[in-house]
């Protein structure tokens, strides 16, 4: 939902935690090299790393013979149609974005 100024309206949901303070210190100066503040450098890290898990979770249940033919389709050199349509692909927005 959008307000007239254009800014959406999204629930805000709390997340507590507890850390070292080593470990806390350690965030902070991180976050503070990226001129952000420990919430937007936490939630950044552990969104950027939610993608990577979902993303390494992607299963492929191959036999031998189309494991074969898949590989084989990956190391052949594509067209240019494909290759334009690949990028385009590509550069969509994430799902989860």
């Amino acid at each position: 939902m959008s307000t007239q100024n254009g800014e959406s309206h999204k629930t805000i949901a709390p997340m507590n935690m507890k850390v070292d303070v080593e470990k806390r210190n350690l965030i902070d100066y991180a976050a503070n090299l990226l001129g952000q503040d420990r919430t937007r450098f936490v939630v950044d890290a552990a969104l950027h790393r939610a993608e990577d898990v979902i993303l390494d979770r992607r299963v492929f249940a191959l036999d031998d013979v189309a494991f074969d033919a898949f590989v084989k389709v990956l190391n052949e050199p594509r067209p240019e149609e494909t290759e334009r349509c690949l990028n385009t692909f590509l550069s969509r927005p994430k799902r989860w974005k």
